[in-house]
C-alpha cells in the first residue's frame, strides 16, 4: 500500500454539499409556497432548454436513500439548505408543519448515523411572497428573514452543531439583483449593492440572534471567493486586478471582518453614478460580529488586465490557456491555496472552512453502467493538496465540503452540468457513485491522500 503523504488534522471535517432548490423538488408539495426560483425557472428562456427545479433529484421524496449513501462513503459533516417557503410559505406567519417534518426527519437521520448536520439558512430560495414587496431590496425582509432563522434556531438549534446564515451573498445581490441572470431577474446595480446591504445586515443580526439564544453550535457565513491576479506588472493592470478583487471579494469580506466596506471600492461605485445604500455606524456594528468560521466556496482564479471600456470596474478577464471545467471556468488549485493564504494573514486568522468546492464535467456511463470520472478525481485531489499545503503553512482550516453530493439543477444551466460525486439518471432517479465519490470516500477514511 502507497505511503500516505498528506494527512490531514485530527479534527479536520469531510463532507458534501447541497441546496435545497437544486436537490428537494416536491416544489408544490407538502404545504410548500412558491420560491423566487419556482417563479424563475417557470419563465421561458431564463434556464437552459426551459428545466426547472419542480422534480429536481426528488431529494424530498428519496432523502432516507440520500443518507444512506453518505453513511456508506463515511462522509463526516452534511451541508444542506433550507427552503425558507417550505418552513414559510408566505415568508412569514405561521409554519408548515410539514416542512417543519421534512427537515426534523432529515437532521434525526443525519445524527443517527454520525453524520453532523451543516445547515445554511439561505441558499437562494426566497419566497416569491416576500419578493413581491421588493425582496432583498426592502429593509422589512432583514427583519422577516430573522424571524425565520430565530424559529429554525428554536426548532433545530440543538440538533444542528454547524449553521451558515448565507450563501454567496455576491451571487444573491449582483446576479440577482444587478445582472438578472439569476432570480429573481432585476438588473439594476444600485439595488444590488442595497440588496447586499441588506443581506449583510440580516447576517449580523442573526448571529447576534444565535449568541442571545445561547446556543452551542459554530455559526458562520460563506462567501464565493476568487483569487484575482493582474496580468501584469503595470500600475492599470494592477488596479484593474485590485477593482475585481474589491467588487468579488472585499466587498462582502470587510464589512463581515473588518467592521467597514473598502473604501476604494466605495469610492469606485460613486464615481460611477451608482446609489450607495444608507450605511450607517449602527449598521457596519451590527454586520461586524464575531463568527466562529468562514465559509469558503472556490472553484477558480482569474488573471486581469486594464480595460478602459469597461465603465465600472476599468478591468477585462484574460484568458491563461489553462484546462478548463464544463462552466468554462479555468482550473486553477494553487489559486485556492493563495486564497487561504491571504484571507489568513488578512483577517486575522480566522478559522476557515471549504463550504464548496468541485467541478462540472461531461460524465459519462460506461457499459458497465460505471462512471470513471477520472478528470473530477485529478481536480479534486490537486485543490486537496494545495489545502493541506495551506494547513501546514499555518493556515486554521478546519473542514471540506465537495461540491456536489449529487447531480442537480444547476441554476440557468439546469440539468446540463454535473457537479455531482454522485450521478443522477434524471429519469429513473437512480443514484450512483462515481469514480471519484469511491476515491472521495478512502480520503475521508484515512483523513488523507
Amino acid at each position: 500500500m502507497k505511503e500516505l503523504k498528506h494527512i490531514f488534522p485530527k479534527d479536520f471535517l469531510w463532507g458534501v454539499a447541497t441546496a435545497s432548490y437544486q436537490i428537494e423538488g416536491a416544489y408544490k408539495e407538502g404545504g410548500k409556497g412558491e420560491s423566487i426560483w419556482d417563479r424563475f425557472s417557470h419563465i421561458h428562456d431564463n434556464i437552459f432548454d426551459d428545466h426547472n427545479g419542480d422534480i429536481a433529484c426528488d431529494h424530498y421524496h428519496l432523502y432516507e436513500e440520500d443518507v444512506k449513501l453518505l453513511k456508506e462513503m463515511g462522509v463526516q459533516t452534511y451541508r444542506f439548505s433550507i427552503s425558507w417557503p417550505r418552513i414559510f410559505p408566505e415568508g412569514r406567519g405561521n409554519p408548515n408543519e410539514k416542512g417543519v417534518e421534512f427537515y426534523r426527519n432529515l437532521i434525526s437521520l443525519l445524527n443517527k448515523y454520525g453524520i453532523k448536520p451543516a445547515v445554511t439558512l439561505y441558499h437562494w430560495d426566497l419566497p416569491q411572497k416576500l419578493q413581491d414587496i421588493g425582496g432583498w431590496a426592502n429593509r422589512e425582509v432583514v427583519n422577516y428573514y430573522v424571524e425565520y432563522a430565530s424559529y429554525i434556531f428554536e426548532e433545530f438549534g440543538q440538533s444542528v452543531p454547524i449553521w451558515i446564515t448565507h450563501n454567496e451573498p455576491w451571487v444573491v445581490s449582483f446576479l440577482g439583483y444587478g445582472f438578472g441572470v439569476h432570480a429573481p431577474g432585476i438588473k439594476d446595480i444600485s439595488t444590488a449593492l442595497l440588496v447586499s446591504h441588506h443581506l449583510m445586515l440580516s447576517h449580523g443580526r442573526t448571529v447576534k440572534l444565535y449568541r442571545k439564544m445561547g446556543l452551542k453550535g459554530q455559526i458562520g457565513i460563506t462567501l464565493n471567493l476568487s483569487t484575482e491576479y493582474s496580468n501584469s506588472n503595470d500600475e492599470n493592470d494592477i488596479e484593474a486586478a485590485r477593482n475585481q478583487d474589491g467588487f468579488a471579494n472585499r466587498w462582502f469580506l470587510d464589512p463581515l471582518l473588518k467592521g467597514n466596506y473598502p473604501k476604494d471600492i466605495l469610492e469606485l461605485f460613486v464615481s460611477n453614478n451608482l446609489v450607495l445604500p444608507q450605511i450607517t455606524q449602527e449598521d457596519l456594528e451590527e454586520i461586524y460580529q464575531p463568527i466562529d468560521f468562514l465559509g469558503v466556496n472556490y472553484y477558480s482564479a482569474h488573471v486581469n488586465k486594464f480595460d478602459a471600456n469597461n465603465n465600472l470596474l476599468k478591468a477585462e478577464r484574460v484568458s491563461t490557456g489553462r484546462d478548463k471545467t464544463e462552466m468554462g471556468w479555468e482550473i486553477y488549485p494553487e489559486g485556492l491555496y493563495d486564497l487561504l493564504i491571504r484571507l489568513h494573514k488578512e483577517y486575522g486568522g480566522i478559522p476557515l472552512m471549504i463550504t464548496e468546492n468541485g467541478a462540472a464535467f461531461n460524465d459519462i456511463v460506461d457499459y458497465e453502467g460505471k462512471i470513471n470520472d477520472y478528470n473530477r478525481l485529478d481536480y479534486l485531489y490537486r485543490h486537496f493538496r494545495e489545502a493541506h499545503k495551506a494547513i501546514n503553512d499555518g493556515v486554521n482550516l478546519k473542514g471540506y465540503y465537495v461540491w456536489s453530493f449529487m447531480d442537480n439543477f444547476e441554476w440557468t444551466y439546469g440539468y446540463s452540468k454535473r457537479f455531482g460525486i454522485t450521478y443522477i439518471d434524471y429519469k429513473t432517479k437512480e443514484r450512483i457513485l462515481k469514480k471519484s465519490g469511491y476515491w472521495y470516500g478512502k480520503v475521508i477514511k484515512n483523513n488523507g491522500f
